[in-house]
């Protein structure tokens, strides 16, 4: 007589149902994603193993057993994915004084005071944020006006784009800066009428006073991380471009990822062409580490400064400064030789560039360096690519660049871009159809914290061009305005494809990591003026939940 064959319960109900059991079921959502350059809906989502294996609609849920979780008719979205941030900078904000989006020096002064008074243990004081183009006087403050409120200490802090600082008399004093100290290459630093400095430094001139501050301990650097990556998951990016990492962040993101502490994917550029790449290139591009959570394989260089404090390198002087074309941090020949060392170890090239000189001084190294290397297939990128000169955007789609560009830059900067640059120059400026016209990828990020990390302030600058008041009321040059469909791409599968990783991320697919979000309102078909207001219910990475808005 032949054994009869005992199966399980749990088998024998798959089996005779005809089901598969998953990890995750996801149903009842109002889902969009990307799918062969189509937007695709879909109300079910299935995960097993950290990946995407079906999306669809009631069909697709009668195939799959598994836990499953009632989206409540909530909108889903693949996570968002920032192409050009700073993610210990975000992280360092947090635990420093906060002073972006402050109207007037006086309101800057006081909560620089409150500050110092709340922490008095502190050796200095530190912060980031400040915009002299928002206050009345719209000129860069001095030494003088800090030393006001904090004297016994010294002071030191960024502009909002990091491209200027701002000292105390003791901050300068601890510098050795003086009338004789004098302006290094691809800096400034501000002076009065009898050239002494001011307590402003522009771009390289920040080193004088920054080699003098005390370094972050690893306490710190932890502390910030974790601040960070909460900070993203709350909006919505499971995934981000870190633009210019040092040797100590590296090693923190690779303890965080082995230990599963890293709740964010990083994508690496490596902070210069120097000594920090010659130790983080030692061994060749990393495509992934850990499933997909790290990649190092790009490179981040500067050609020059940014708008607002006029450092961005012209071609011709600035509108409203004529003695001044800005400033380029290195000369023709020699950031021919940082991109073609990084071109040629096998790594991708992603170029700071605002000015229209910055940029066409980035075009030339590219163009240099690619014909150098031909073998080379690496997705080269411009960051910002901000002010171009018309007649060289055609080369982004010569080139096969691609256009790394943050939207909510363009709104922020609307107030003061025309003053700097004039009504032709001002043409080729934040021209995001003129390059999607001409079949050039812009993969969308933010620049945090630069600007905010939120990815939807991104989306909705993109579409509308527009003050979160609605101003202008036709938009800043509106005719440059993406679609919804086009702006999320951009923060989407562009944006994966700007990494390298449009087969890991950027949409529900099957394969593909399960990275997504839920949010409170359907981004696609709520009023233009609603967007930024978009809140984050939920963030998962690799079917993992991350975040949750209770």
């Amino acid at each position: 007589m032949k054994k009869l064959l005992i199966l399980p319960l749990t088998i024998f109900l798959m089996i005779s149902c005809g089901k598969k059991n998953v990890d995750l079921i996801y149903t009842n959502v109002n889902g969009y994603t990307l799918q062969d350059d189509s937007l695709v809906t879909f109300n079910t989502l299935v995960v097993d193993n950290g990946k995407v294996l079906d999306i669809g609609d009631q069909v697709v849920l009668e195939k799959y057993s598994g836990e499953k979780i009632d989206g409540q008719g909530k909108t889903m979205l693949p996570g968002l994915i920032d192409a050009h941030g700073h993610v210990m900078g975000l992280g360092f904000q947090e635990l420093e004084v906060k002073l972006a989006g402050i109207s007037t020096l006086d309101e800057t002064l006081q909560t620089i005071k409150e500050y110092a008074d709340e922490n008095p243990d502190l050796e200095w004081i530190l912060g980031r944020g400040w915009n002299q183009t928002l206050w009345e006087e719209n000129e860069f403050p001095t030494a003088e006006d800090l030393d006001k409120v904090v004297s016994d200490r010294p002071v030191w802090l960024s502009r909002i784009d990091g491209h200027a600082g701002w000292g105390n008399s003791k901050a300068l004093q601890l510098a050795g800066v003086s009338l004789e100290t004098p302006d290094p290459q691809g800096g400034k630093i501000v002076r009065d009428n009898m050239g002494n400095p001011t307590g402003v430094f522009v771009d390289a001139a920040q080193g004088y006073v920054q080699q003098v501050v005390p370094p972050k301990t690893q306490k710190e650097f932890e502390m910030a991380l974790q601040k960070a990556m909460d900070q993203l998951s709350s909006v919505g990016l499971t995934s981000v471009h870190d633009a210019g990492v040092s040797v100590q962040a590296w090693d923190l993101y690779k303890q965080f990822a082995v230990e599963g502490k890293l709740k964010t994917r990083i994508y690496a550029m490596i902070g210069g062409a120097g000594t920090t790449f010659d130790t983080l290139a030692a061994d060749g591009p990393i495509h992934s580490f850990e499933h997909d959570l790290l990649s190092l394989r790009s490179v981040k260089l500067y050609s020059d400064g940014a708008l607002g404090s006029r450092g961005a390198a012209m071609l011709e002087p600035y509108s409203d400064d004529p003695d001044n074309r800005g400033l380029l941090f290195v000369d023709q020949d020699e950031m021919n030789r940082m991109v073609d060392k990084v071109v040629s170890n096998g790594f991708q090239a992603n170029i700071h560039a605002i000015g229209d000189r910055g940029n066409r001084q980035v075009l030339d190294a590219l163009e240099y360096a690619q014909d150098k290397n031909e073998a080379y297939d690496l997705r080269n990128r411009v960051e910002h690519a901000q002010i171009v000169a018309l007649e060289d955007i055609p080369r982004f789609e010569e080139l096969d660049l691609i256009a790394s560009m943050q939207p909510t830059h363009a709104t922020s900067d609307m107030n003061m871009a025309e003053d700097r640059v004039g009504e032709e120059r001002i043409k080729g400026g934040y021209a995001w159809q003129k390059f999607l016209h001409q079949g050039t990828v812009i993969a969308g990020g933010s620049d945090f914290p630069v600007e905010y990390s939120n990815p939807f302030f991104g989306l909705y600058s993109a579409v509308s061009r527009k003050d979160h008041d609605g101003n202008p009321k036709e938009g800043w040059y509106p005719e440059e305005a993406m679609s919804r469909v086009e702006a999320f791409r951009s923060f989407t599968v562009d944006a994966a494809y700007a990494g390298h990783q449009e087969e890991q991320l950027g949409s529900l697919e099957k394969g593909k990591w399960a990275d997504f979000i839920l949010i409170d309102r359907d981004y696609f078909e709520v009023p233009e003026i609603e967007i930024w207001q978009i809140e984050v219910v939920e963030s998962w990475l690799a079917g993992e939940k991350v975040y949750e808005n209770k």
